[in-house]
């Protein structure tokens, strides 16, 4: 099975164009699934429907979320119709089975006001509190994936012109910059992230102290404690930061075609979650304005 295993995400590493995160994620669910199989002695090769339908009752038991569950049906039948296209299976054991519903939470959103605030924090006197400043600025004015922007290099910002180029597998997206983040990037570009890297090569746009490539787990904790620095009590991750970008869009008058483009979502539906919002901001307006309200 390892070997299938390997030849299954070298295949839709090169033709599926996926992220790494994404080929992360079917790596993990693949080497799951076989350490259940063989752990109770199931042929692979052979698995009925109902195996799957246990094994995905193991994740129930083992309290996944229903997002998990669903995620991980989606690698394992991605698994089998690679092996029933190249022969190894006769038939897809996981044709038929329906994932679990998965229930819509509500995103965390920060106000505009606790988005000021939490923007106030970060002080230009600086290296740090230059990049700092152009980084959370640049959340929130692009509505951007925390692994979109950290994966981003300096040439995919074009300065003069106000947007950025957002990458991601095949698809590529350009999103403008507004005035305030495109001062706060000028800056950084200009004045911090020449001295912070260490050799001209380095092509990343956000650096770490060391002068590469900032991480993920990098930026979640400069929005940590900036949060704390606020006095916010919300949760605040990279991914409140994009659901507010969508929200305060929305609120103020923004098409949801133009905010999906924005958002890099495929589907629409994944966008009008944030319609809930809006619905409420008209409500305001309207026991505002109306004379009969």
């Amino acid at each position: 099975m390892d070997k299938q295993i390997e030849s299954f995400l070298e295949f839709i590493e090169n033709d599926k164009k996926l992220s790494d995160n994404t080929l992360q994620s079917y790596r993990r669910d693949v080497l799951q699934y076989e350490k259940y199989v063989e752990a109770n002695d199931i042929n692979y090769t052979k698995v009925k429907s109902n195996d799957i339908k246990d094994y995905l009752q193991y994740l129930h038991d083992m309290n996944k979320k229903s997002s998990t569950i669903s995620r991980n049906l989606a690698s394992i039948r991605l698994f089998y119709q690679f092996l029933l296209r190249n022969n190894k299976v006769k038939a897809d054991p996981t044709e038929g089975i329906q994932s679990p519903k998965i229930e819509k939470r509500v995103p965390s959103i920060l106000t505009s006001q606790e988005v000021s605030l939490l923007l106030e924090q970060p002080k230009n006197i600086d290296l740090k509190g230059i990049r700092d400043k152009a980084m959370l600025e640049f959340a929130y004015a692009t509505g951007m994936r925390v692994t979109e922007i950290i994966s981003l290099n300096i040439d995919d910002v074009n300065l003069e012109e106000g947007y950025v180029i957002c990458k991601t597998g095949s698809k590529q997206r350009n999103i403008p910059l507004g005035k305030i983040s495109l001062k706060a990037l000028e800056e950084y570009i200009e004045d911090s992230r020449p001295i912070l890297i260490k050799a001209e090569t380095e092509k990343a746009l956000f650096v770490n102290i060391n002068g590469k490539r900032l991480t993920r787990q990098g930026f979640w904790k400069i929005v940590k404690f900036y949060k704390e620095q606020a006095h916010i009590t919300k949760e605040i991750t990279p991914h409140v930061l994009r659901h507010s970008f969508a929200t305060h869009l929305l609120q103020n008058g923004a098409e949801l075609k133009a905010i999906q483009t924005m958002l890099g979502h495929s589907d629409i539906s994944s966008t009008q979650v944030y319609m809930q919002f809006q619905d409420e901001s008209i409500k305001n307006i309207y026991r505002k304005a109306h004379p009969r309200a």
